[in-house]
């Protein structure tokens, strides 16, 4: 009897390690943004039309990731967290890659991120990690500014775990 508390203890153990680690917002972003680097350096080029708005176009290495969904979802089936790339146009920063979905069960690209603590930090090329409502859904979220090889700002990426 000894013994089968000790294994269901430790089946119990292991089943919460599991699943801290699998919604830990560091970790997550920190999964996107190597994805990202794999793929090549950030830069700007260009224009590209999201949603019927027409903003620059944000590259890693020779891969446009405007319109592509392709890492965005493949960090949604990892760790079944949201994920964006924003790119910077002007003062805001636009979905340009997302697996949030709106109200309607479209992908929220074109949409602005919003002037809250994450906006404040990334446009002072500091992470932001804390909790965080995107398009009306809580989150516990990280964003990440994303950078050219000059060292400026051109985006964000994000990620975010629903409370």
């Amino acid at each position: 009897m000894k013994y089968l508390v000790s294994v269901a203890t430790f089946v119990s153990l292991i089943a919460a390690v599991g699943s801290v680690h699998a919604y830990d917002p560091q970790a997550t972003i920190a999964d996107l943004d190597a994805r990202l680097a794999k793929i090549g350096a950030p830069k700007l080029e260009g224009t590209e039309v999201v949603a019927g708005k027409t903003v620059p176009a944000i590259y890693f290495g020779d891969r446009k990731v405007n319109n592509n969904y392709d890492v965005v979802d493949a960090v949604r089936k990892a760790h079944n967290a949201t994920a964006t790339v924003f790119v910077k146009d002007g003062d805001e920063f636009v979905r340009v890659s997302t697996n949030v979905l709106t109200p309607e069960g479209k992908r929220g690209v074109g949409t602005q991120l919003a002037r809250n603590a994450a906006y404040e930090a990334v446009s002072k090329g500091k992470q932001y990690c804390g909790p965080i409502d995107v398009l009306g859904t809580a989150f516990d979220a990280c964003y990440n500014p994303i950078k050219d090889a000059g060292g400026k700002i051109i985006g964000v990426s994000y990620i975010g775990h629903k409370k």
